[in-house]
């Protein structure tokens, strides 16, 4: 058994216990054994933490990996300029070796920036190759994910059947679960279209497989006129909805319909910083805790930001305080007393609630004895953290990547002393970037 000591840190659990100021953490194997103010253990390998904030593990609920090869790209995009560009365009160049160099590299960057559990939701996948490739950029880059099986929006040729009229692959979807089967660190769940994007009997027929399968059936919500505006109360009448529906950004709906799936038990994904850059509306935050419920975030696309979830923390917190206090402006003709939202709260987005979507709570989003040991070691001794009144506030306002000492998934290191545990990785960023420019130079993006 292998045995880890971490000592002296200042431990923010996310869970019961409650955080400790200075604290030690005993991993054994892949799980936390014991957390407390000390811990006597013999035959262990101690790893000395004072000056340090350990949380867990961050939760990406939700990006666009293969986009890697494309970052920057879709930087001054609206959202119907990354439909068109983006899916009608620059997606239909992408092979097989490009889905994987991405997803590699962006799983890699996940890492490094502290985020353990990857939803990586993968919809530019035409062939079995383009998942296979997909999937073992997951798995080489030893990141833990949830692949959603998507597929491609290409805009229809004359004589071919709409995307939306396609029924999801079924077959496809049971060969990858047949395929990874028990991996410890991947599991498969489907990327649908949903009533907003797709035709009736599709949106039946995706929603039932993926009842049937046991799996998480993941849609976007929102960018323009829904093609079935009665599907939701279908689906629900066919009982379809409930705690394994994840809805991501979901600014057309309701109040009403809010309300009645908040009720059902159904997930939220938000991605603040792209939602408010390419036009969708602002984030669902606000709206949810209004019926008690809370979103997990996601990077989305890094064709248009930073992969850093930290950031997308600090965003959704101060989109939703803004709102938050314009309305209490608006109805006081004052400043509102206090802040509607904590920092704590904010840091569960990207770690509890995270988790939560992905139904693995029980695995990993907390430090607490018996889950998996997935951890970030935060320096707080930089310039830029000092002095430390507030260890979650420090956290999610002052920290960046470049605080990000070391991340430990499963037991393992992935990242020490500030430096990716990755081997060099020259080669791997030079088949990115000849990626990135064989797909831009064949939309004529680039020279």
């Amino acid at each position: 058994m292998k045995r880890t000591l971490l000592r002296g840190a200042t431990l923010l659990t996310m869970d019961r216990q409650g955080d400790l100021p200075t604290g030690d953490l005993l991993v054994e194997d892949d799980r936390i054994a014991a957390i407390a103010p000390t811990l006597a253990v013999d035959d262990a390998e101690v790893v000395d933490l004072p000056g340090h904030i350990v949380i867990p593990g961050l939760v990406n609920a939700h990006m666009h990996t293969w986009q890697t090869a494309l970052r920057g790209v879709a930087a001054n995009w609206t959202l119907l300029e990354y439909f068109q560009k983006m899916h009608a365009g620059l997606a239909t160049a992408f092979q097989p070796e490009d889905l994987y160099i991405a997803t590699r590299v962006g799983a890699l960057n996940q890492l490094d920036c502290g985020t353990t559990t990857l939803a990586d939701w993968c919809h530019n996948n035409p062939t079995p190759a383009h998942n296979d490739a997909a999937i073992e950029g997951l798995l080489s880059s030893g990141i833990r994910a949830a692949f959603f099986h998507g597929t491609p929006k290409p805009e229809p040729r004359p004589g071919q059947t709409p995307f939306w009229e396609v029924p999801h692959p079924r077959h496809e979807v049971e060969r990858l679960l047949k395929k990874h089967q028990g991996h410890p660190l991947l599991s498969i769940q489907v990327a649908v279209l949903g009533p907003h994007y797709a035709t009736l009997d599709v949106a039946m027929h995706d929603f039932r497989m993926a009842r049937e399968l046991g799996l998480i059936a993941s849609l976007h919500q929102g960018g323009g006129p829904a093609r079935t505006p009665e599907g939701w109360q279908r689906l629900e009448a066919a009982g379809l909805l409930g705690p394994s529906i994840n809805i991501v950004h979901g600014h057309a709906l309701s109040d009403e319909q809010l309300q009645r799936f908040c009720e059902l038990g159904m997930s939220f994904s938000a991605a603040a910083e792209n939602e408010m850059s390419q036009g969708h509306g602002h984030p669902l935050t606000g709206r949810l805790r209004r019926f008690g419920r809370a979103p997990s975030l996601g990077v989305d696309l890094e064709s248009v930001l930073s992969g850093d979830m930290l950031t997308q923390a600090r965003v959704a917190l101060g989109m939703q305080r803004s709102l938050d206090n314009v309305a209490y402006r608006e109805q006081h003709g004052t400043i509102p007393p206090t802040s509607t939202i904590t920092t704590r709260e904010a840091l569960s987005w990207v770690t509890v609630e995270g988790a939560r979507m992905l139904q693995q709570l029980d695995r990993i989003g907390t430090l607490a004895p018996g889950k998996q040991a997935d951890l970030v070691v935060i320096r707080a001794t930089d310039l830029n953290m000092q002095p430390v009144h507030d260890p979650v506030s420090s956290v999610v306002f002052q920290a960046s990547l470049a605080n990000i000492d070391s991340v430990m998934l499963a037991g393992q290191w992935k990242k020490r002393g500030g430096r990716l545990l990755a081997g060099d990785l020259s080669r791997d960023v030079e088949r990115l970037r000849a990626s990135g420019r064989r797909i831009t130079r064949a939309m004529g993006l680039s020279a």
